[in-house]
């Protein structure tokens, strides 16, 4: 087994496979980063994924719109629009029309969603710091620079607004 291990030539991250590394090394990041929510928060406060990265980021952020969220957490408008309308029925969140634009629908946490936002916010944190304790300042700095440059390029539109994103990794055949 060591001979077959010692065959194995560790692939850089300049190459093509060390890069599908590095992505999946990211999907597992993402994937153990949820642990602690469905262990210790989805069932204990009836909150699907998507419900809570809303309620957090409006006890954050405060009165923000749809748009504005999808925007912020980077959840796809038709998900953010079934966990504003779950986050509704269940009394989390209220969802008024903005008087200065009509069109515009404004989302506020409820008391008892306040209530949530307090108690899972010590969670949250708990979760931030045992990731990241023990990392250096500047490497913190640095981590946050290449989180920022990536999302900015899964984010990036061409002439027509669409995603350069979806454009470009699109299968051989699809229009």
């Amino acid at each position: 087994m060591a001979e077959a291990d010692s065959d194995k030539r560790r692939l850089t991250v300049s190459e093509p496979d060390g890069r599908v590394g590095t992505l999946h090394r990211l999907l597992k990041l993402n994937n153990r980063l949820m642990a602690p929510f469905s262990t210790h928060l989805a069932h204990r406060y009836a909150i699907s994924l998507n419900e809570f990265r809303l309620l957090m980021a409006i006890g954050r952020l405060g009165a923000s719109a749809s748009h504005e969220l999808a925007e912020h957490t980077g959840v796809n408008a038709m998900s953010v629009s079934r966990a504003v309308g779950t986050l509704e029925r269940h009394g989390r969140i209220t969802v008024e029309t903005d008087p200065a634009n009509r069109r515009r629908k404004v989302l506020r946490l409820t008391s008892e969603g306040e209530r949530l936002y307090d108690l899972m916010l010590p969670h949250t944190q708990a979760v931030a710091d045992y990731l990241l304790r023990g990392m250096a300042d500047q490497d913190l700095e640095t981590l946050d620079a290449i989180l920022g440059k990536l999302i900015a390029r899964l984010e990036a539109t061409d002439a027509e607004g669409r995603s350069q994103f979806i454009e470009e990794t699109k299968p051989d055949g699809d229009a």
